[in-house]
């Protein structure tokens, strides 16, 4: 069945045409040049209608391409008739707030800021229009219409006027005294705020070696020290090309970026000892009162820098600061786990052993024995459910969890499928429950923060 697609004439070579599909890059294949109505032009595009078979594509015809009519003869074009600008359906229309003051009404039944209803003020309704008593109602209005009876006549309500003004007059003789407002504090004499909590202090950082190493500098050095000291090479990159930039808008001569290159180079090593310097004396000076994961990244960054004597005596003293901290810290975490175990408060134990104090910090044979057997006694049939559960949840997050035995699983459903979510990392739950055992769960790592790259530096030839 033949179809109908859109080809392209690519060459010509006396009574054959080279072609192929509309939008492709390489040539389909050959066609007689008899086929093409007028005779085919380089570069035209045609319709053609074509029979698929295995060796290839036979064009059986070519017709021209179908060009838009400029006339409409037949009146098919459809013509968009804009419909004319209308305005809101719904209009709002909001109240003012003031009402001339407020609405008491004093003795004399009139408003304190304004004319009383009763004497002719703006509100007065028995001159109105349309009212029972000096204009015509609405009986009055239906009578007068032709073919309908005239409604009788409704009764007057009498004045209530003296009535009202009575009873305005004994309410507030009657309504108590207000006593006086009492007076608020003074502000000094209110009680203080409760402050919020502060969080742990951060690393100080000074800026003595920063400040002695500009002095040494000289003066075409000193402003690209300053960018090194704010961002390293990049930040110097961007600071020349920000500066060509303007020198060209504003007609002005650049200048090399090679050389400025150069000069970075060379201090950048004084600049980054210089800043690891500030640091280090910034958390020797905060001394107990430096948070241990900050005392750690300035020790761990020195590796990163080329110290010198100054330096390295600065981070000799991190770090005996460091190893001190640490040891104290493993020192009560040993105490800790030994008095969970001996008390057999199993749930601390596992807590304890599931977060020491250092990644490098571990726990030793005999301690893990102990908490072993105490993990493994405490999980029974006989055990509470809940707390059953708990304490499963606990071992898993340990390192001992392969080595704990339980003895038993509770008669509860709940307890059973937490068993079989956990058989992997408890291999001796599977065995309870009577099935294979599953293999380990993989280590759950946390996604490290790829290493960036300097981009390579230019050097002049």
């Amino acid at each position: 069945m033949s179809r109908r697609i859109e080809i392209e004439i690519t060459s010509l070579n006396g009574d054959v045409a080279t072609w192929r599909a509309a939008g492709a890059k390489l040539p389909k294949g050959v066609l007689n040049s008899s086929l093409v109505p007028g005779g085919p032009v380089v570069g035209n595009v045609y319709r053609a209608d074509v029979e698929q078979y295995m060796e290839g594509i036979e064009i059986l015809s070519v017709m021209a391409p179908k060009t838009a009519s400029p006339v409409d003869p037949r009146h098919e074009r459809i013509e968009l008739i804009p419909n004319a600008k209308q305005g809101p359906d719904v209009v709002v229309t909001y109240a003012p707030k003031g009402r001339g003051g407020p609405r008491r009404e004093g003795a004399d039944g009139r408003r304190e800021g304004g004319p009383s209803r009763r004497e002719g003020g703006p509100g007065r309704r028995e001159g109105s229009p349309g009212r029972r008593e000096n204009g015509p109602g609405r009986a009055e209005s239906a009578g007068s219409r032709e073919g309908s009876a005239p409604r009788p006549e409704r009764e007057k309500r009498p004045s209530r006027g003296p009535v009202d003004k009575e009873r305005s007059t004994a309410t507030d003789a009657e309504r108590p005294a207000r006593g006086p407002r009492p007076e608020r504090p003074a502000r000094s004499a209110r009680p203080p705020r409760p402050e919020r909590p502060v969080g742990p202090a951060q690393p100080p950082m000074t800026t003595t070696h920063r400040n002695a190493l500009l002095a040494t500098l000289s003066p075409e050095q000193l402003p690209v020290a300053e960018q090194l000291l704010r961002g390293g090479m990049p930040s110097v990159r961007a600071a020349v090309a920000e500066q060509n930039k303007n020198a060209t808008a504003q007609g002005r001569p650049t200048i090399d970026a090679i050389t400025i290159d150069r000069i970075a180079e060379e201090l950048l090593g004084k600049t980054t000892v210089a800043l690891w310097k500030d640091r280090a004396a910034g958390a020797i000076g905060a001394g107990r009162e430096l948070r241990l994961r900050d005392l750690r990244a300035v020790v761990t960054s020195a590796k990163t820098v080329s110290l010198d004597e100054e330096a390295r005596t600065q981070l000799k003293e991190l770090q005996t600061a460091l190893t001190a901290r640490l040891e104290h810290l493993r020192t009560q975490w040993t105490e800790k786990l030994d008095a969970a175990v001996a008390s057999g408060n199993v749930k601390e134990a596992l807590t304890l052993v599931a977060r020491p104090p250092d990644m490098s910090t571990r726990v030793s044979a005999e301690m893990a024995h102990k908490v072993v057997e105490l993990t493994s006694e405490a999980l029974t049939a006989e055990q509470d459910p809940t707390l059953w559960k708990e304490i499963v949840a606990l071992t898993v997050d340990t390192s001992i969890r392969r080595n704990v035995k339980p003895l038993g699983i509770p008669d509860d459903e709940s307890c059973k499928a937490v068993a079989i979510h956990n058989a992997g990392a408890i291999p001796e739950l599977a065995k309870l429950l009577g099935m294979k055992v599953p293999p380990p769960p993989p280590p759950t790592r946390l996604p490290r923060r790829p290493p960036t790259r300097r981009p390579p530096t230019r050097r002049a030839s």
